[in-house]
Protein backbone atom coordinates (compact mmCIF):
# COMPACT_ATOMS: atom_id res chain seq x y z
CA UNK A 1 0.00 0.00 0.00
CA UNK A 2 1.28 3.45 -0.89
CA UNK A 3 0.17 6.59 0.93
CA UNK A 4 0.08 10.13 -0.43
CA UNK A 5 -0.31 13.06 1.96
CA UNK A 6 -2.08 15.98 0.31
CA UNK A 7 -1.65 19.75 0.74
CA UNK A 8 -4.69 19.95 3.03
CA UNK A 9 -3.51 18.56 6.39
CA UNK A 10 -5.08 15.23 7.30
CA UNK A 11 -6.20 14.30 3.79
CA UNK A 12 -4.64 11.00 2.72
CA UNK A 13 -4.84 9.18 -0.61
CA UNK A 14 -4.34 5.42 -0.48
CA UNK A 15 -3.10 3.24 -3.31
CA UNK A 16 -3.63 -0.40 -2.29
CA UNK A 17 -1.55 -3.29 -3.53
CA UNK A 18 -3.48 -4.83 -6.44
CA UNK A 19 -3.07 -8.44 -7.55
CA UNK A 20 -3.93 -8.89 -11.21
CA UNK A 21 -3.82 -11.94 -13.45
CA UNK A 22 -5.75 -13.36 -16.40
CA UNK A 23 -8.83 -13.85 -14.19
CA UNK A 24 -9.03 -10.24 -13.06
CA UNK A 25 -7.94 -8.24 -10.01
CA UNK A 26 -8.04 -8.40 -6.22
CA UNK A 27 -7.21 -5.79 -3.58
CA UNK A 28 -8.04 -4.97 0.03
CA UNK A 29 -10.25 -1.88 -0.04
CA UNK A 30 -10.00 -1.57 3.73
CA UNK A 31 -7.64 -2.94 6.35
CA UNK A 32 -7.84 -1.16 9.72
CA UNK A 33 -4.39 -2.27 10.84
CA UNK A 34 -2.60 -1.18 7.65
CA UNK A 35 -4.52 2.07 7.38
CA UNK A 36 -3.56 2.95 10.98
CA UNK A 37 0.08 1.90 10.66
CA UNK A 38 0.81 3.35 7.24
CA UNK A 39 -1.76 6.11 6.80
CA UNK A 40 -2.32 7.29 10.36
CA UNK A 41 -6.05 6.64 9.94
CA UNK A 42 -7.59 5.56 13.24
CA UNK A 43 -11.35 5.51 12.69
CA UNK A 44 -14.30 3.35 13.56
CA UNK A 45 -16.42 2.99 10.44
CA UNK A 46 -20.13 2.48 11.12
CA UNK A 47 -21.99 3.14 7.87
CA UNK A 48 -21.31 2.32 4.21
CA UNK A 49 -22.99 4.24 1.39
CA UNK A 50 -23.14 3.80 -2.37
CA UNK A 51 -24.35 6.01 -5.17
CA UNK A 52 -24.52 5.42 -8.90
CA UNK A 53 -24.31 8.51 -11.07
CA UNK A 54 -24.46 9.30 -14.76
CA UNK A 55 -21.68 11.30 -16.38
CA UNK A 56 -22.02 14.97 -15.44
CA UNK A 57 -23.82 14.42 -12.12
CA UNK A 58 -22.37 16.60 -9.37
CA UNK A 59 -23.12 15.74 -5.75
CA UNK A 60 -22.12 18.13 -2.98
CA UNK A 61 -20.55 19.98 -1.35
CA UNK A 62 -21.84 18.24 1.81
CA UNK A 63 -20.89 17.86 5.47
CA UNK A 64 -22.48 16.85 8.77
CA UNK A 65 -22.29 19.29 11.71
CA UNK A 66 -21.01 18.18 15.11
CA UNK A 67 -21.86 16.17 17.11
CA UNK A 68 -22.78 14.10 14.04
CA UNK A 69 -19.75 15.04 11.94
CA UNK A 70 -18.34 12.30 9.72
CA UNK A 71 -14.95 11.31 8.41
CA UNK A 72 -15.23 9.42 5.11
CA UNK A 73 -13.21 6.90 3.17
CA UNK A 74 -14.24 7.26 -0.48
CA UNK A 75 -13.52 5.42 -3.73
CA UNK A 76 -15.13 4.49 -7.02
CA UNK A 77 -15.84 0.86 -7.87
CA UNK A 78 -16.71 1.65 -11.48
CA UNK A 79 -15.90 4.69 -13.55
CA UNK A 80 -14.14 7.86 -12.48
CA UNK A 81 -14.99 10.89 -10.39
CA UNK A 82 -13.48 14.25 -9.66
CA UNK A 83 -13.51 14.36 -5.87
CA UNK A 84 -13.42 17.78 -4.20
CA UNK A 85 -12.79 18.66 -0.55
CA UNK A 86 -13.05 22.09 1.10
CA UNK A 87 -11.31 22.66 4.43
CA UNK A 88 -13.86 24.02 6.93
CA UNK A 89 -11.67 23.79 10.04
CA UNK A 90 -11.55 27.36 11.42
CA UNK A 91 -8.05 27.02 12.92
CA UNK A 92 -6.56 25.29 9.88
CA UNK A 93 -3.90 27.13 7.85
CA UNK A 94 -5.77 25.91 4.76
CA UNK A 95 -9.25 27.06 5.89
CA UNK A 96 -11.45 27.71 2.85
CA UNK A 97 -9.04 26.06 0.43
CA UNK A 98 -10.03 23.13 -1.74
CA UNK A 99 -8.40 20.01 -3.10
CA UNK A 100 -9.31 18.01 -6.20
CA UNK A 101 -8.45 14.32 -6.59
CA UNK A 102 -9.28 12.03 -9.49
CA UNK A 103 -10.72 8.77 -8.19
CA UNK A 104 -10.48 6.03 -10.80
CA UNK A 105 -11.76 2.45 -10.53
CA UNK A 106 -8.83 1.32 -12.69
CA UNK A 107 -6.30 2.98 -10.33
CA UNK A 108 -8.06 1.51 -7.25
CA UNK A 109 -7.25 4.66 -5.24
CA UNK A 110 -9.10 5.69 -2.08
CA UNK A 111 -9.31 9.07 -0.36
CA UNK A 112 -9.58 9.69 3.38
CA UNK A 113 -11.70 12.78 4.15
CA UNK A 114 -11.28 13.85 7.79
CA UNK A 115 -13.97 15.51 9.88
CA UNK A 116 -14.14 19.22 9.10
CA UNK A 117 -14.31 19.08 5.31
CA UNK A 118 -17.11 19.70 2.85
CA UNK A 119 -17.09 16.95 0.23
CA UNK A 120 -18.48 16.59 -3.26
CA UNK A 121 -17.81 14.79 -6.50
CA UNK A 122 -18.48 14.96 -10.21
CA UNK A 123 -19.11 11.69 -12.07
CA UNK A 124 -16.84 11.63 -15.12
CA UNK A 125 -18.27 8.42 -16.63
CA UNK A 126 -21.73 6.94 -16.98
CA UNK A 127 -22.68 4.52 -14.21
CA UNK A 128 -19.95 5.77 -11.87
CA UNK A 129 -20.31 3.72 -8.69
CA UNK A 130 -19.17 5.80 -5.72
CA UNK A 131 -18.60 4.06 -2.36
CA UNK A 132 -17.92 5.63 1.00
CA UNK A 133 -17.46 4.54 4.56
CA UNK A 134 -18.56 6.94 7.30
CA UNK A 135 -17.62 7.31 10.97
CA UNK A 136 -21.09 8.47 12.01
CA UNK A 137 -24.66 7.83 11.00
CA UNK A 138 -26.45 10.31 8.74
CA UNK A 139 -28.56 12.79 10.71
CA UNK A 140 -30.78 15.05 8.56
CA UNK A 141 -30.83 17.79 11.22
CA UNK A 142 -27.00 17.99 11.11
CA UNK A 143 -26.81 18.26 7.32
CA UNK A 144 -24.83 21.14 5.89
CA UNK A 145 -23.42 22.17 2.57
CA UNK A 146 -21.89 24.82 0.37
CA UNK A 147 -22.77 25.80 -3.18
CA UNK A 148 -20.73 23.84 -5.71
CA UNK A 149 -20.08 26.89 -7.91
CA UNK A 150 -19.48 29.51 -5.22
CA UNK A 151 -17.14 32.19 -6.65
CA UNK A 152 -15.24 32.52 -3.36
CA UNK A 153 -14.34 28.83 -3.42
CA UNK A 154 -13.35 29.14 -7.11
CA UNK A 155 -13.49 25.40 -7.83
CA UNK A 156 -12.91 24.48 -11.47
CA UNK A 157 -15.07 21.39 -11.91
CA UNK A 158 -14.30 21.26 -15.64
CA UNK A 159 -17.99 21.46 -16.57
CA UNK A 160 -20.23 24.48 -17.13
CA UNK A 161 -23.61 22.94 -16.35
CA UNK A 162 -23.46 19.76 -14.29
CA UNK A 163 -26.55 17.80 -13.32
CA UNK A 164 -27.15 19.03 -9.76
CA UNK A 165 -30.04 18.08 -7.48
CA UNK A 166 -32.55 20.84 -6.62
CA UNK A 167 -31.40 20.57 -3.00
CA UNK A 168 -27.71 21.05 -3.90
CA UNK A 169 -28.52 23.88 -6.32
CA UNK A 170 -29.66 26.12 -3.45
CA UNK A 171 -26.88 25.44 -0.94
CA UNK A 172 -25.42 28.64 0.54
CA UNK A 173 -22.14 30.24 -0.50
CA UNK A 174 -18.96 30.61 1.54
CA UNK A 175 -19.46 34.35 2.24
CA UNK A 176 -20.84 34.63 5.75
CA UNK A 177 -20.35 30.93 6.41
CA UNK A 178 -19.75 30.19 10.10
CA UNK A 179 -17.90 26.93 10.39
CA UNK A 180 -19.03 24.51 13.10
CA UNK A 181 -15.56 22.89 13.01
Amino acid sequence: MDIKQHALPGVVEIFPRVFTDARGSFFESFNAQRFAEQGGIHETWIQDNQSISARGVLRGLHFQRPPYAQAKLVRVASGRSLDVLVDLRRDSPTYGQHLKVLLDAEAFNLLYVPVGFAHGFLALDDATVFLYKCTNYYHPEAEGGLCWNDPLLNIDWGIAEPNVSPKDAVLPGFAGFESPF
